[in-house]
């Protein structure tokens, strides 16, 4: 048991408790208590303020590209494989249809740079780092579908990446190979390549392929015709010949508003379908309207083209074929003629199958023309020359030819781009400095400036840039005088414009050239140092001013005819000549002479100057009849030394050996014609007398009497018969 406090000690604690507590009451109720202090609470301090964050970084013009057709996630572009089984863009395609696969394309990844590795997910377009990152930043060159390399394509090689199409010649070619499919017009049958049934069909150039358009023969896009040249790359002009210089590499809209700077009534892209321009003189289209706009050209290019594949279809292969823009293959049956596609027993199209090799070239070609829709801005020249070339080929075999007359490929010869004058140096890479000056667009302004030239770049033609001066728009380039080949410095008048023309048209040789050649040699004897002298091309300047200038051969002690003046205000090359078509002003002919037909003009002249007997041809005729007389003359003198020649207008060095007289140029082991090799003093000189006329087929009215001369004498030097002919 526990043990209990005694209750009598209980009640004693609690008397004493009672006692004290009533003496502390005593205690306060006596005592002045002190006053508690309560402290006040501090005054609040404000809240801190917090300042909003500062915005993100900005993408630069994201607002542009959202909206424009890179961006374009709706577009067949980039949702054609949406609905696939793998739900993916193939590789095959993923270059140009994902940001995905053109980074993985330049390797920008960390993969191999030229090709894509794998398929590409969906759901992208073409974003701010396909443009912009290390690997596009670097690159310059891009390799096209024919192998061929644009190299130095600054900011523009990210274009030209998926801007270049998917095929070329080369793919056309290769198929026609693959398939041996010699005759050109037989119908290919498919083949067997594996377990797997394959058919010789249409090739795709693809969509929007402006490069292949711009860069021409230099990326060879379209077909191009064996034996055919073409226009290269379209310069336009400076500042204003890439991608980026005439789109807005954004939006890609075209900068319209520096269009307009140069080209009258630019205010919307439709307007730019109307621009012509004086390097454009030709009537292409055939259609009679030679101030259309060069898309209206090639538009009606397209309709002959096609009227063509019509026909050679129908007449050729025996079915019918029709070509729908929209719809995959493009070209699709018409067997019966009825002028709709014809159907399968599901209701869908039925594509072309009986393809033959040219219509193969001219359908890809016609395809070509219209997967650039810009391609009369990008490359009308190189385009019109496709769709004439096609169009002459499928011709070739119908029995009633698409009408051509009136149909016209090449321009004047300042503009011909697809020409030997300034196609010559492609392989090279750049027009020497010898011949710089008049084979470039560039090279006239760097001698004028200068005094010299050096290496200049292959270019399409002359620019605007070439004779007019880029400060003082639209001047020309100011020239006093000009200096011959001669040494003599000539000129129609001080700072005259014409004086430009003369800068080229002036040959590259003279009497002299031919002296110092001969010097001390027999004059009938062969030598192993001679070569042939060429006058070179159109020295219509050096006719012009005569024995001023020295350009033909002058025989020692005749005499020779100066600068032909003819009469006032017509005594220039630009006052007989449009400066731009070249064309001669054969309505100005009539004022005096009462016809447009310079080659029929003679004047009150009753002389036989070529012994034919006809004293009413006119001076052309003339010229003609005296040049045969030479050529006769040469071929004879050349038997007579040595061995036989024969002379080709087309082809270098002109003169050819002809040792068996079949009046064909002899051939080496490898099959080239042989260059003329037993030159004499005496035959020499005739020659070049001879190639002189021939390389200035305007001779007659430039100055006949000089030529004239000049024939004559070489005749009577050679031995040659002058019964009949008379010297001017």
């Amino acid at each position: 048991m526990s043990k209990r406090t005694p209750i009598y000690l209980t009640l004693a604690g609690l008397l004493v408790l009672t006692a004290v507590l009533l003496s502390s009451c005593q205690a306060t109720a006596t005592e002045t208590a002190a006053p508690v202090v309560i402290p006040t609470c501090p005054a609040p301090e404000p809240c801190p303020v917090v300042e909003a964050p500062p915005p993100g970084p900005t993408v630069p013009y994201e607002e542009m590209w959202a909206a424009s057709p890179h961006n374009d996630a709706a577009s067949e572009a980039f949702v054609h494989w949406d609905e696939t089984e793998d739900k993916a863009v193939p590789a095959s395609c993923a270059t140009c249809h994902s940001s995905t696969g053109y980074v993985d394309f330049l390797g920008a990844d960390g993969s191999e740079a030229g090709k894509v590795d794998a398929a590409a997910p969906i759901g992208t377009t073409v974003d701010c780092v396909a443009c912009h990152n290390p690997a596009t930043a670097a690159l310059t060159d891009v390799t096209f579908p024919s192998g061929l390399v644009v190299s130095d394509a600054g900011d523009s090689a990210r274009c030209l990446i998926c801007h270049q199409g998917r095929a070329s010649k080369t793919t056309v070619d290769e198929q026609i190979e693959k398939f041996a499919a010699t005759d050109l017009d037989a119908v290919v049958a498919p083949m067997k390549e594996g377990d797997a049934e394959v058919r010789f069909g249409f090739i795709n150039i693809h969509y929007y392929a402006a490069a292949a358009t711009l860069y021409g023969t230099e990326v060879k896009g379209g077909y191009e015709y064996d034996g055919k040249a073409y226009d290269a790359k379209f310069d336009h002009i400076e500042g204003y010949a890439t991608c980026a210089e005439c789109h807005n590499s954004h939006t890609l809209e075209v900068k319209l508003d520096q269009c307009a700077f140069c080209h009258e009534d630019v205010a919307a892209v439709e307007d730019l379908k109307n621009i012509r321009m004086v390097s454009s003189a030709a009537d292409y289209d055939g259609d009679g309207d030679s101030a259309e706009g060069l898309a209206g050209e090639i538009s009606g290019m397209q309709e002959a083209l096609y009227q063509g594949l019509l026909a050679y279809a129908k007449e050729v292969v025996g079915t019918g074929i029709i070509y729908d823009s929209a719809t995959y293959p493009y070209f699709l049956t018409d067997a019966d003629g009825d002028g709709a596609i014809d159907k399968n027993a599901e209701g869908g199209n039925v594509a072309y199958t009986t393809w033959t090799p040219r219509l193969l070239k001219a359908a890809y070609n016609y395809q070509v023309s219209l997967k650039d829709p810009g391609n009369y801005a990008h490359g009308n020249k190189y385009v019109i020359q496709l769709l004439f070339d096609s169009l002459e080929d499928l011709n070739s075999q119908l029995s009633t030819p698409i009408d051509m007359a009136a149909m016209h490929r090449e321009d004047a010869g300042h503009f011909a781009g697809n020409s030997e004058a300034f196609r010559h140096w492609d392989g090279e890479g750049e027009v020497p400095g010898s011949c710089a000056r008049c084979h470039s667009a560039t090279g006239l302004p760097q001698f004028v400036k200068e005094g010299v030239n050096i290496a200049n770049e292959p270019s399409n033609g002359f620019s605007c840039y070439t004779c007019h001066d880029h400060e003082n728009w639209p001047g020309l380039l100011s020239v006093a005088s000009v200096p011959f080949p001669s040494g003599a410095k000539l000129a129609f008048a001080e700072g005259d414009p014409n004086n430009l023309c003369l800068e080229c048209h002036q040959g590259r040789a003279f009497s002299g050239t031919i002296d110092r050649a001969v010097a001390d040699l027999d004059v009938d004897t062969p030598s192993e140092t001679l070569r042939f002298s060429n006058i070179h091309y159109f020295a219509a300047g050096a006719t012009l001013f005569g024995s001023d200038a020295k350009g033909i051969y002058q025989y020692e002690g005749q005499e020779y005819a100066a600068q032909f003046a003819h009469a006032p205000n017509v005594n220039t090359c630009t006052s007989c000549h449009d400066p731009h078509a070249l064309a001669p002003k054969t309505a100005a002919c009539a004022g005096c002479h009462q016809t447009d037909d310079p080659a029929t003009i003679r004047m009150t002249s009753t002389a036989d100057y070529d012994g034919d007997g006809d004293v009413t041809e006119g001076l052309k005729g003339e010229l003609e009849g005296m040049a045969e007389k030479l050529y006769a003359a040469i071929q004879a003198k050349a038997v007579e030394t040595s061995v036989g020649t024969v002379y080709d207008a087309h082809a270098y060095p002109y003169f050819f050996v002809d040792a068996d007289g079949d009046g064909e140029a002899d051939k080496n082991a490898e099959g080239g014609s042989i260059g003329y090799n037993a030159w004499t003093p005496r035959l020499l000189k005739a020659a070049y007398n001879y190639q002189y006329y021939q390389k200035d087929p305007g001779a007659f009215a430039h100055n006949f009497k000089y030529v004239a001369q000049a024939l004559y004498d070489s005749i009577v030097d050679l031995g040659g018969d002058v019964t009949g002919m008379t010297r001017p």
